[in-house]
């Protein structure tokens, strides 16, 4: 689903991804409001989101999507990575980020990415992400007491995720098998109750398990 307030930004990005033989686009919405309406009637797999709109913002419409129990998978859309409202929107519920200038194949491979149910974080997103997380209070690992249900591997795991790695790089780090790293990081989403890395990286530094500046 296309969330824009620009008709010509959500025709555009229509023509590109209707080339493509496995992405039907379902609905579109010129604003977060008229989204939420959208997604309830079409049920989409992953959600185009714009930040800056009128009536409801972009983040205002993930959160919401969040509280509904909604399934898509967000991916919002900015103009600048270091967009000021980007650790709020991760916090809403988004999976992702990209630019709107991005290339069309870079959009194509980013909604495979969302709908897969892996997050697109560019490095220079997590490094913002660590510095919010620097600037908060130290957290109380008491009101984390899921960290005592992961096996030291998926903590292993989780803090290197937390650091940006990606699974490849995981496996080279851990000395493991890209597969066996795979299946660590569907049990720790399980047991964190996390839709996505993202959320896995959010609840890594709340926790106290990975600090920033940590290496």
């Amino acid at each position: 689903m296309l969330v824009d307030d620009q008709a010509m930004i959500r025709e555009g990005l229509r023509m590109i991804l209707e080339a493509e033989p496995d992405v039907t686009v379902v609905g579109e919405a010129a604003d977060g409001r008229e989204a939420l309406d959208v997604a309830e009637r079409a049920r989409p797999d992953v959600v185009l989101m714009d930040i800056r709109m009128p009536t409801m913002d972009g983040i205002e419409a993930c959160r919401r999507l969040r509280d509904r129990g909604e399934l898509p998978r967000v991916l919002i859309l900015t103009t600048f990575d270091v967009d000021e409202h980007v650790f709020a929107a991760l916090e809403a519920g988004a999976s992702g980020f990209l630019l709107k200038d991005a290339r069309a194949e870079d959009l194509i491979a980013a909604i495979r990415v969302v709908h897969a149910g892996d997050a697109l974080l560019a490095p220079s997103i997590t490094r913002r992400l660590i510095a919010e997380f620097g600037r908060r209070p130290r957290p109380d690992r008491d009101q984390h007491r899921w960290i005592d249900e992961l096996t030291d591997r998926e903590t292993e795991v989780l803090a290197s995720i937390a650091r940006g790695r990606s699974n490849a790089e995981i496996a080279g780090h851990l000395h493991l098998g890209e597969a066996t790293v795979k299946t660590h990081v569907g049990r720790i989403l399980a047991k964190l109750g996390a839709r996505d890395r993202v959320q896995a990286v959010i609840l890594a530094y709340e926790s106290g398990l990975v600090t920033p500046g940590e290496r």
